[in-house]
């Protein structure tokens, strides 16, 4: 460990030097206010078109509309699904007395890690990630770095140790400038507010079995677990390109394909049963603890985890067995 301690502070310093992980941050703080806005507005609207402030009202009419909506040709046959599945957890929250649509800034840090999950976040650290091996090339120190008495596997495994620090810290600055930001309109408080997981969905019925309640605080912290998982299998995933492809412009570009495409996939492969087995479809974890319809029929949070799992090993088995291979000399 002794050994490795100063090979990881040399690749920090390398990520800093570079100033990616600033321009990250900078990429939060200018984007998180246009999401605030955004989310005060549609709350302004849901309350106008409601009429009332009352959020007991605002669900019932939403119940309502829904409703109407089911008995329509014109509506697919997938979202009449979804408007049903919404129907029930809506009745569940009325039933329990507990407002689904509450506003604070605490709220907003968990829809917007929610959201982000899939794409957002794991851009954020494909941005990092993508240049940590390819970056050597393009700067012309990967002669210098190999030529190091220092044995391969060790060098690549400081830049994974190095990947895993900035993968938290992205998380981690994303939840606190949201919860920062989006508190100046919406309030600092709402820690203890009661939230539902545990609904598992059965075709168009919702299962309550399981439901359970969570202060926010906890389920902010299990959310930010699963997403910290998935973007750091994208990270690994990123790596795994820098080290195949030796500039960093095209390693982004393909994970920037592969990324869009994943989002495409798991909205428009409900039929394509094999499609569960790609890992960007199973990205989206955090719809497991909120009750959300998968993707696709049958895939389930343990499914999606040994998905991602398995796909991060195969990533570093590729990694580790072409960095120490291959003559990256020439």
């Amino acid at each position: 460990m002794s050994r490795m301690l100063p090979l990881v502070q040399n690749e920090v310093l390398k990520i800093i030097r570079k100033k990616r992980f600033y321009v990250v941050l900078l990429i939060l703080i200018a984007l998180i206010p246009m999401f605030t806005y955004a989310q005060m507005r549609q709350a302004q609207q849901f309350q106008k078109q409601a009429g009332t402030s009352d959020w007991r009202a605002e669900l019932t009419q939403r119940i309502a509309d829904y409703e109407r909506t089911l008995g329509s040709s014109r509506v697919p046959e997938e979202w009449k699904k979804w408007r049903k599945i919404q129907i029930q957890k809506d009745e569940y929250h009325l039933e329990n007395n507990v407002n689904p649509n509450e506003v604070s800034g605490l709220v907003f840090t968990q829809r917007f890690m929610e959201n982000a999950i899939g794409l957002f976040i794991p851009l954020m650290v494909m941005v990092i990630a993508s240049d940590l091996v390819s970056g050597e090339h393009t700067a012309g120190t990967i002669k210098l770095l190999l030529t190091r008495p220092v044995r391969r596997w060790r060098i690549l495994t400081s830049k994974l140790i190095a990947l895993i620090l900035f993968t938290s810290l992205i998380v981690l600055a994303t939840a606190v400038f949201s919860y920062l930001i989006s508190g100046l309109v919406f309030g600092y408080g709402g820690w203890d507010l009661p939230i539902f997981s545990g609904f598992r969905i059965n075709g168009s019925t919702v299962d309550f079995t399981h439901v359970h309640v969570l202060p926010l605080w906890q389920y902010l912290l299990m959310e930010m677990g699963l997403v910290w998982f998935a973007a750091l299998v994208v990270g690994i995933l990123s790596l795994m390109v820098s080290v195949l492809v030796r500039s960093t412009a095209a390693g982004m570009g393909v994970m920037l394909a592969v990324l869009i495409a994943g989002s495409i996939l798991a909205n428009m492969a409900s039929s394509w049963t094999s499609a569960k087995y790609f890992f960007m479809v199973n990205l989206q974890l955090t719809d497991y603890l909120s009750g959300s319809v998968p993707p696709i029929e049958g895939m389930t949070l343990p499914f999606s985890l040994t998905v991602l799992a398995l796909t991060a090993a195969a990533a570093l088995v590729v990694s580790y067995v072409t960095f120490t291979k291959k003559d990256v000399l020439n």
